[in-house]
């Protein structure tokens, strides 16, 4: 549709009217002005959902705002239900690629295990080709020599053919099969030992197992080999023996998790402003048959619903047909619509494979948020993984010396320094409720973490976190003055420790010679200093650094919601591309920073407590241990009644009142909030 004069001019020039936007449900389509498509998006409600991108500029999110200016055009087509909505999307997802959907970014090429039940004598092999025609795929599998075990196992009980067509078509030729038919792992078709029909009963036996008949097969075999012993057919029960080994190893190899007559794949995802890491467990027959795992890379900031949508999306392309049952971790708004398109996803892939034994599948595919019990456990797995895979990923991408290299030259860009940052360091604060105020620095050489150089601090007093942020930097700073071996004093040396140190200071020679070191280290002076958070804070910092008279230091400061990049005495701030190497690296130093504040503060919380209760009469430290062990945590112990105290081993009625009555008696509020940096 053309362009439509706008309304307001505090938002861009194509904004339609909003009596112009249909309210049905339907698909729309942002483009430039080279006609490219954007972004493509669906709604239940087309002008609901259009009217949150014409808001004021200055109230949009920044990712949106970016695609919004830098977009042309906006047009959408109107559909009957949300399903079609739904399919519409999907579609033009696939067609247009667009830059500001989620991109996908599988950087393997997994293998299957396919059975060519399409040939007239099916084949058994491992491949990463997806392409087969009417073959039978299990997998993916996250190692070769794993699945090739399997199929080694496997062909003891179902001896199908596993040598490529050249070998096959030069045994048929010959008349000699290879040395697979002599040592019995297949039953040699190509020479006429058995009629391609029964070659294909036992590929489709084969198929059966893999798929979750496993138990049916071994106590068939257990009642043939118990059959062939009465009738003293000991030869035949041996090679029954032998085949049911095979499957019991083969079986082996699969993790049971679940009933075997569970089918269900469970996705575990973690993410952050930037990125995802999905893993995906594929259960068939109570058994984890194979592992997936990608990358999501993130360029608008989507909720985790929607991002579950957009994973299943992915995942269920092309010939992969979804099994009845999903674990994810958030329902999708239109869950009902996607469960729709999953069913139709299953049942096109019913149909189009090639015919199986056993009943054919229903169509019908459920979505679930586990809850509890064993499917709760497995997809706690599945989001632990996807969580180690989105720090491996970060880890790596930080750590690659050319992405490095340019991570820092962008940054020098993007902020105007005359130098590269060779040396970062970045501040946060961390505090319980404005008690135990304490703040970290880390400190980052060449793109990487210098941990001998880390430091904590302790802040006595503070009215809020910008006056914890002016605090902690004057302090760094009084060790960059030319002075600073005659003012800094004890109290600051003791305060500024390395992470692991005594925090008191002794002046016998060999520790003021350790004390000195530290200093020196201290008092190297970094190119980019960073603080947590927005405006406030970093207005703070410029305050320090003003004061203290030192320059050639570069200040900024990340704000967390937005991944915002704030220098001081601007009104605007910097935008690093989404993805980009130096945001990584910038998000990666503030995660740091935040890290590492709140594990000196829970440290200072725990041994606050610890005192706290070992001043109670008849309470030493195992039963302060034993507390804290019974309750999980200082909330829940403050929270607990004397009589729920005196519960706990060791611990009698009298001591328990006095438990209760030091927590609650001496003005805390007894909460046990939640840890977080100087700007949450």
């Amino acid at each position: 549709m053309p362009p439509v004069s706008p309304t307001r001019t505090d938002t861009v020039s194509y904004r339609p009217k909003a009596g112009e936007i249909p309210t049905q449900p339907g698909v729309y389509r942002f483009r430039d002005a080279n006609r490219r498509v954007l972004y493509v998006g669906k709604a239940k409600n087309l002008r609901a959902r259009l009217s949150n991108y014409f808001q004021p500029l200055r109230s949009l999110h920044e990712r949106t705002r970016r695609m919004v200016t830098t977009a042309n055009s906006v047009e959408w087509t109107v559909v009957a239900t949300e399903f079609e909505a739904l399919q519409l999307e999907y579609t033009w997802i696939k067609e247009f690629n667009p830059p500001f959907n989620v991109q996908f970014r599988d950087d393997k090429s997994y293998p299957y295990l396919a059975v060519t039940l399409g040939d007239r004598i099916p084949r058994v092999m491992v491949t990463r080709n997806r392409n087969l025609k009417d073959a039978r795929y299990f997998g993916p599998y996250t190692k070769v020599w794993a699945i090739r075990d399997t199929v080694d196992l496997m062909l003891k009980a179902f001896p199908v053919r596993s040598c490529s067509d050249g070998v096959y078509r030069r045994a048929e030729l010959t008349g000699r099969p290879c040395l697979l038919g002599d040592i019995g792992k297949c039953a040699a078709p190509c020479v006429g030992r058995i009629s391609p029909e029964d070659h294909r009963g036992l590929a489709e036996d084969f198929v059966s197992f893999m798929a979750g008949n496993d138990t049916t097969y071994i106590r068939a075999l257990t009642e043939q080999m118990k059959q062939a012993a009465s009738t003293l057919d000991y030869e035949a029960a041996a090679r029954h023996r032998d085949a049911i080994q095979a499957l019991e190893a083969a079986m082996g190899k699969s993790a049971v998790v679940l009933h075997e007559n569970v089918d269900l794949d469970a996705f575990g995802i973690a993410h952050d402003e930037l990125a995802a890491a999905v893993q995906q467990f594929i259960v068939r027959g109570g058994r984890i048959r194979g592992v997936r795992s990608w990358v999501v890379d993130k360029e608008l900031d989507i909720e985790l619903g929607e991002l579950v949508e957009t994973v299943l999306q992915n995942a269920y392309e092309g010939a992969d047909a979804p099994p009845r049952e999903i674990l994810v971790p958030e329902l999708p708004e239109d869950a009902s619509e996607l469960e729709q398109w999953l069913m139709a996803r299953r049942v096109e892939a019913d149909e189009a494979g090639p015919v199986r034994r056993g009943p054919k599948s229903t169509g019908k595919v459920e979505l679930r948020v586990a809850q509890r019990g064993e499917k709760a456990a497995l997809a706690q797995t599945a989001e632990m993984n996807a969580k180690n895979a989105l720090i491996l990923y970060k880890t790596r991408r930080s750590s690659d010396f050319v992405a490095r290299s340019k991570a820092l030259n962008d940054i020098q860009d993007a902020l105007g320094m005359a130098d590269a940052p060779l040396r970062m360091e970045c501040f946060d604060v961390s505090h319980l409720s404005g008690t135990n105020i304490v703040a970290s620095m880390v400190v980052f050489e060449d793109g990487l973490p210098r941990k001998d150089q880390y430091r904590r601090f302790s802040i006595p007093e503070s009215t809020d976190d910008t006056e914890s942020i002016y605090q902690v930097i004057s302090r760094r700073l009084a060790y960059l003055r030319e002075d600073a071996e005659a003012t800094a004093s004890t109290d600051e040396v003791a305060d500024t420790t390395s992470a692991g140190d005594d925090p008191e200071i002794d002046v016998d020679a060999e520790l003021a010679e350790a004390a000195e070191r530290r200093r020196r280290k201290f008092s190297y002076p970094p190119n980019l200093l960073i603080v947590d958070g927005g405006q406030p804070q970093v207005a703070a910092a410029q305050r320090a650094l003003d004061e203290s008279g030192v320059t050639g230091i570069q200040l900024a400061g990340i704000a967390k919601r937005l991944e915002e990049i704030w220098l001081p005495d601007s009104d605007f701030p910097v935008i690093l591309p989404r993805n980009s190497d130096a945001l990584f690296l910038v998000q990666r130093i503030r995660d740091e920073a935040h890290r590492f504040a709140i594990t000196y503060q829970r440290a200072r919380r725990k041994r606050d407590i610890t005192s706290v209760l070992g001043e109670i009469p008849g309470l030493g430290p195992s039963r302060v241990k034993e507390l804290l062990k019974h309750f999980g945590s200082v909330a829940q112990l403050r929270q607990a009644t004397p009589e729920q105290i005196a519960e706990v081993r060791g611990v009698g009625p009298a001591t328990a009142a006095a438990v209760f009555e030091r927590l609650n008696g001496d003005g805390r509020d007894g909460r046990d909030g939640a840890d977080g940096p100087g700007n949450d």
